[in-house]
């Protein structure tokens, strides 16, 4: 079973939702943070990224940085900006993009659950950065970002959320920046909250997607609070999730950028990779693989790989296709069939010396967002070559987070992003 549980959420007065919605804190660099906040006072980054209050010698982990994000939340209350509502409610969240849309329900989810295994993962996390976190939300005494999670569609729990959309009006409707539709619904009848909940007891697992670092900075918080007091029902025993259909969710390619080549010239590293793969430079006239996000010019060229074991490669000003010889992986392995490990496995640690791309600081990742574009200007710019990839299904990933495994570092990234600072779960 999957419990979802109501909540009193604090979130923006009807006509400050777009000025006060922030992307995730982990998706930007602090100088990208600075910039987005530069003319809005109200941003929530003020709160999830606090650091960018105080100068470049102030670390994003310094005590003072996390008084500062729970003194700006509370001063988002103060102002009547943020305001919690009075009865316990449930809440649709849709985003549209690029023609297609997404609803989840926003709810607060067990940590139990979370720490039994009911709620799956399929990434490790940095203790780093489990820290930041659970300092913040203690700090705050709040779950300030949702974390995404998925589930195998159940028919039933969609035909009463596109009911209720449809019979009546969304609280918030909103453009960002990015172009991003954000539409949300208060659900507040009880007779509602409880059949959905009761369609999620039949729910045999939740799949975290986004969010890997909340999810266990929630649970560390909430062992933590335990230690003073713990019956079972208190608020702190649950955290803040968007849960969606699995079969809603888009997930674009996570791609890999390198600062040297080992060593090798470039005639050397090519040599070397066609031993490994199945190598040909990149003819766009003979074939697919553009990047609609790119411009003409840059289409032209840029290899997009369209099926699973097809690899992009960019170096010395030139695209290639790799593709992966058979026997190489392990089809029935869920890790060893994943082209980012096949990648890792048979390049970028024989070839290239990255035996651990976590803590290795000559590779960069770069999200699908950006484009095959970014990649050539890193590598333009500087770098040494740069690997396009086929994005993961969320087959996939099912079948990683059933085995209890995890995939290896920035397999996934998913789009659109939940915005963070519509919802705020008090711990109480």
């Amino acid at each position: 079973m999957a419990i979802i549980k109501a909540f009193k959420a604090i979130r923006p007065v009807k006509d400050m939702a777009g000025k006060v919605a922030a992307l995730p804190y982990d998706v930007m660099s602090r100088e990208e943070a600075e910039a987005m906040v530069q003319d809005n006072s109200l941003s929530f980054l003020r709160v999830d990224r606090a650091e960018i209050e105080f100068g470049h010698n102030v670390a994003f982990n310094n005590s003072m940085v996390y008084k500062k994000a729970a003194e700006n939340l509370r001063s988002l209350i103060d102002q009547g900006i943020l305001a919690q509502d009075r009865a316990e409610c449930l809440y649709i969240y849709r985003l549209e993009a690029r023609g297609k849309s997404q609803a989840g329900l926003v709810a607060c989810l067990s940590v139990d659950e979370y720490l039994e295994g009911v709620i799956k993962k399929h990434e490790n996390t940095r203790p780093d950065k489990e820290l930041d976190r659970t300092n913040h939300i203690l700090e705050c005494n709040a779950n300030t970002g949702p974390i995404l999670l998925f589930y195998r569609e159940q028919k039933e729990i969609q035909i009463i959320m596109d009911g209720w959309m449809k019979e009546n009006c969304p609280v918030y409707d909103f453009t960002s920046e990015d172009g991003v539709v954000h539409r949300i619904w208060v659900i507040d009848k009880q007779e509602t909250i409880d059949k959905l909940a009761g369609l999620f007891d039949r729910v045999d697992s939740l799949y975290i997607a986004d969010g890997h670092h909340r999810c266990a900075a929630a649970a560390r918080a909430c062992l933590e609070k335990r230690k003073s007091a713990y019956r079972g029902d208190e608020e702190f025993n649950f955290f803040l999730g968007v849960v969606f259909p699995h079969n809603r969710l888009n997930i674009l390619d996570y791609n890999r950028v390198v600062n040297d080549l080992n060593g090798l010239s470039q005639e050397e590293f090519i040599q070397k990779v066609s031993k490994r793969f199945e190598l040909s430079p990149w003819e766009p006239n003979k074939g697919t693989g553009t990047a609609s996000e790119m411009s003409p010019a840059e289409e032209v060229k840029a290899y997009r790989p369209q099926q699973r074991h097809n690899i992009g490669m960019y170096v010395g000003n030139k695209w290639y296709r790799l593709k992966a010889i058979p026997g190489t992986w392990d089809a029935d392995d869920p890790i060893e069939c994943l082209d980012v490990s096949i990648l890792q496995k048979q390049l970028l640690e024989p070839v290239l010396g990255i035996k651990d791309p976590r803590t290795d600081g000559r590779i960069e990742f770069v999200g699908g967002i950006r484009g095959l574009g970014q990649l050539e200007k890193m590598v333009n710019g500087g770098k040494s070559a740069a690997f396009s990839l086929y994005p993961t299904s969320i087959q996939e990933l099912i079948d990683v987070a059933d085995a209890g495994r995890v995939m290896p570092p920035k397999s996934t990234w998913f789009e659109p992003k939940l915005r963070s600072g519509l919802f705020i779960h008090d711990l109480g």
